[in-house]
């Protein structure tokens, strides 16, 4: 729902924008597939304690790769699944509940879909309830209401019905089969959920195709860390110095050109090196580098190391590794030789350099290790920033003569090393950020974050049009172009945040997606409408009748209250203007809800009857937008859009999660073209 985690891509995304003008990169996400089993089974079966007490057992087997929320409530402000609910039905005065139901030990840890501290079972859950028995024989019926989430979203919450028949003097019990007889107002009530789909793109409607998420853009962005880090005072002059003495001091030139390559091969593994412990973890257990690193404590430590990282870039103190270190290994190069000694002289480098890579290499540890893409995400971001810093030495042997274009040594790498200060305390205000939100103390709502970020950035652009200076700059001198530049993005940049502190429409900082916190989490009050403040009907004939009475085609919205893609699609996608735009004006918007427990009236609630076998009772409003999305679309995972007309002629096949705002808009102006055509005919 919405984001409190760093990740890597963004963190060297806001180098790269700073730096570059790169505006933004974009991930493949996995679209949600037509998931239409629960992924869970639950039994029920009692223990015996004495003649007149029995614990009930409920035992919940989990499908690999989902999860079980748990029964804990979630705290008030903090997004999460719909808890595990667990209901017991019977006569009065045949059983009296002892106790609160209790539930095994689980895992806590910080949810990667709903970016809280939460607790959930995978593989299996175990929930107990002390029962006294005051009769001998009686019947005794569990409900279980569950929400079941993988890594990127939660089906429509699910009702399981069991029944027992129990037998005290026996100390036995049968599950009871449910027979449920329809009744002709529970047939009447199904049928008037079905509708009748009509166009070419019914006959599309299909299991959705999942993408595997790539890391190649991932590397990528570690690559552009790298070069950034090459660019510092502690490595680029190394450059020259390192490959003449590959290159001038073998004794031939194919034994330098060797030698040197070997020098960049060893560079990137010993970067790739850094990350085989966290793999080490990792294997021991998939969910350790989640529960060590996002929680509050660990957050804080990030938010101080990064302000100690700020301050040494500034130049009032460096972080450097023990001089004995390097002093050692550059004997031990010296007296070695041979390949041993080019692998001691790359370690060499990177302790050498630390004081300078080290707050980057920091930065990727923590981005890598606050998501779910842990140390596989870290050796990828390694290998990039690794990769980076070893081609320079590599190029450089093989083409000697480019080593006079390179630009000599001077204040710009000051002035660089300065810049990345300020980008590292940006930084470390979004670890406090992360704990403020676990812990809701509200110290860091959106508008103060974003206030503090202003005053980073106008800090910086003063920096960089030399009205402000720190140690190490040199004398004054004329501004170059390139620091003007950066100057002017930096203001554009701090322009750009400046709606973030109103309590309008243009709060909503799409570009910084993620890294501010919540749009809920802020100093206004914040009223419940809908979407971004679009009109959307929750009902879907009152939706139906407006359509017939504007002549607009339909966007049918099916979402959740605690459906973390579709507040994604909201806030950015469907606040891209010219989408916006096109289903305020041009559709008529129906939100269905599958997860809204509000009662429905008691007229309208129905047993109905699965396919599969079974009877599900629809009690809910939730319940019957999840069971009329499963019957007409043969779907169940949300968000999922649909366009039609009226008379329910789909427009063009129904799609799921679609992050990117001009494929959306795109399959918004096709749905839009074609019903054009139709009204046309």
């Amino acid at each position: 729902m919405h984001t409190i985690q760093i990740k890597l891509q963004h963190f060297l995304l806001s180098f790269i924008f700073l730096f570059t003008g790169f505006a933004k990169a974009q991930f493949d996400e996995e679209q949600n597939s037509n998931e239409l089993e629960s992924h869970v089974e639950f039994k029920v079966a009692p223990i015996f304690d004495d003649e007149d007490h029995i614990t009930l057992r409920v035992t919940a087997t989990i499908d690999e790769g989902w999860k079980l929320p748990s029964m804990r409530e979630i705290p008030e402000g903090e997004d999460g699944p719909i808890p595990t609910d667990i209901t017991f039905e019977f006569e009065e005065g045949d059983f009296e509940l002892v106790g609160e139901t209790t539930e095994s030990e689980g895992i806590e840890a910080m949810d990667p879909i709903f970016n809280s501290f939460l607790k959930h079972f995978k593989n299996e859950a175990i929930f107990e309830q002390k029962i006294k028995v005051n009769t001998a024989q009686a019947m005794l019926g569990v409900e279980v209401f569950f929400m079941i989430c993988d890594k990127e979203k939660c089906l429509a919450p699910d009702i399981d019905f069991i029944q027992l028949q129990l037998d005290m003097e026996q100390q036995s019990f049968a599950v009871v089969e449910q027979e449920v007889e329809l009744s002709e107002e529970d047939e009447a009530l199904t049928e008037s959920l079905k509708i009748e789909l009509k166009g070419d793109a019914k006959a599309e409607i299909e299991e959705g195709q999942k993408q595997e998420k790539s890391y190649a853009t991932i590397f990528f962005l570690g690559f552009i860390g790298g070069l950034i880090a090459l660019l510092t005072p502690c490595v680029f002059p190394m450059i020259p110095l390192t490959v003449s003495f590959f290159t001038k001091g073998a004794r031939t030139r194919k034994i330098g050109l060797i030698n040197a390559v070997m020098y960049a091969v060893f560079i990137l593994a010993i970067y790739l090196l850094l990350s085989i412990p966290f793999h080490l973890l990792d294997s021991v257990n998939p969910e350790i580098l989640n529960n060590i690193s996002t929680n509050t404590v660990l957050n804080i430590i990030f938010f101080l190391i990064f302000l100690v990282f700020a301050i040494s870039f500034f130049g009032y103190f460096e972080i450097t590794l023990p001089n004995s270190w390097s002093n050692r290994l550059d004997q031990k190069a010296s007296s070695v030789g041979g390949i041993l000694g080019i692998f001691f002289m790359a370690l060499t480098l990177a302790l050498v350099s630390f004081s300078c890579t080290g707050p980057i290499l920091g930065s990727l540890l923590g981005g890598s290790l606050t998501t779910d893409g842990g140390a596989t995400q870290l050796s990828f971001g390694m290998g990039g920033f690794g990769l980076a810093l070893a081609l320079p030495f590599g190029l450089f042997a093989l083409f000697p003569n480019w080593l006079n274009s390179l630009p000599k040594s001077g204040g710009w790498m000051n002035t660089l090393k300065v810049v990345l200060g300020f980008l590292e305390l940006g930084l470390a205000f979004k670890f406090l950020s992360n704990a403020d939100l676990v812990e809701h103390w509200g110290i860091l709502p959106r508008e103060v974050f974003i206030g503090i970020w202003i005053i980073i950035g106008a800090a910086m652009a003063l920096y960089l049009f030399g009205l402000i200076r720190f140690p190490h700059d040199g004398p004054k001198a004329k501004l170059g172009k390139p620091r003007i530049a950066f100057g002017v993005l930096t203001v554009a940049f701090v322009i750009y945040l400046i709606p973030g502190l109103t309590n309008t429409e243009h709060a909503n900082l799409k570009l910084l997606s993620g890294f501010p916190p919540p749009l809920f989490y802020s100093v206004y009050e914040k009223e419940a409408t809908g979407p971004l403040g679009l009109k959307a009907y929750k009902d879907f004939d009152e939706g139906v009748a407006a359509s017939k009475a504007s002549g607009k085609p339909i966007l049918l919205d099916f979402t959740g209250w605690a459906c973390v893609n579709c507040r994604k699609m909201e806030e950015q996608v469907w606040s891209v203007p010219e989408v916006y735009q096109v289903i305020q004006d041009d559709y008529i918007l129906i939100s269905l809800y599958v997860d809204d427990r509000e009662k429905l009236p008691e007229e309208q609630q129905f047993n109905y009857e699965k396919p599969r076998g079974g009877v599900k009772k629809i009690e809910t409003i939730g319940d019957k937008w999840a069971t009329f999305q499963t019957v007409n679309f043969q779907n169940n995972s949300q968000p999922y859009y649909v366009l039609m007309d009226s008379d329910f002629k789909l427009l063009n096949v129904p799609v799921g999660y679609t992050p990117n705002s001009n494929s959306f808009l795109n399959w918004l102006n096709q749905g839009k073209e074609k019903f054009t055509s139709l009204v046309g005919k």
